[in-house]
């Protein structure tokens, strides 16, 4: 794991920094845009309609609109914070904390606590940590997503991608076993929330990208 000039946190110091990151982390993701808005502005929870999913792809297949930003907009802050606060306070092992705090946050998106326990699939929160973490890999997860979702018009055939690519391109920028570790833990989350619309797109019944606000979605 990469040193710098920056205290490194070492014994006691790393374990709490361990602990207060991850559950700062989480709690953060816990704030699901799509929830929130729907269920506190709308008073139509997202989960209630479409897939079920408290996701940005669900919500503007049921809600459209201008509230799409700010679902947008809270998902993409609290990845921003959850990693910067990873960043600062691992010190020295900054790149390792940037990780650590991803995969508590992408936790608390996918399984909030405040709500049941039942929240998003990660792709808007988990892209912005790959802007956050390096170039590079925010280069290959992004690419990947826009161009086969271009091609196919199948928003889940680029979120796979994205979860299944993440892992490889972490390794290639950063061969550190805890990163490369900790890489495909949050892949694989992302893979595993997808794996029923893997199921639906092997069957042919997944349903493509569309820009008009419906009732039912299965995405």
């Amino acid at each position: 794991m990469e040193g710098s000039i920056y205290a490194v946190p070492t014994g006691l110091a790393l374990i709490l920094v361990l602990i207060l990151t991850a559950a700062a982390a989480y709690f953060l993701g816990c704030f699901n845009g799509a929830v929130i808005v729907s269920k506190y502005i709308l008073r139509d929870d997202v989960r209630n309609h479409g897939s079920g999913n408290a996701g940005l792809t669900n919500f503007h297949r049921t809600f459209g609109g201008r509230l799409t930003l700010v679902v947008i907009l809270c998902d993409v802050l609290k990845a921003v914070i959850a990693v910067l606060l990873g960043s600062c306070l691992f010190g020295g092992y900054f790149l390792f904390g940037k990780y650590w705090a991803a995969v508590f946050c992408l936790l608390g998106h996918m399984f909030p606590c405040m709500f049941h326990f039942k929240g998003g699939k990660g792709i808007l929160s988990g892209g912005t940590i790959a802007i956050m973490l390096d170039w590079r890999i925010a280069l290959v997860v992004w690419g990947g997503f826009l161009i086969l979702t271009a091609l196919t018009k199948y928003v889940s055939l680029g979120s796979l991608w994205a979860g299944a690519s993440f892992p490889f391109i972490s390794w290639y920028c950063y061969p550190d076993v805890w990163i490369v570790a900790l890489a495909f833990l949050l892949g694989g989350l992302v893979v595993w929330q997808h794996r029923g619309n893997a199921q639906r797109l092997l069957h042919g019944t997944e349903r493509k990208l569309s820009f008009h606000k419906k009732k039912e979605g299965s995405a």
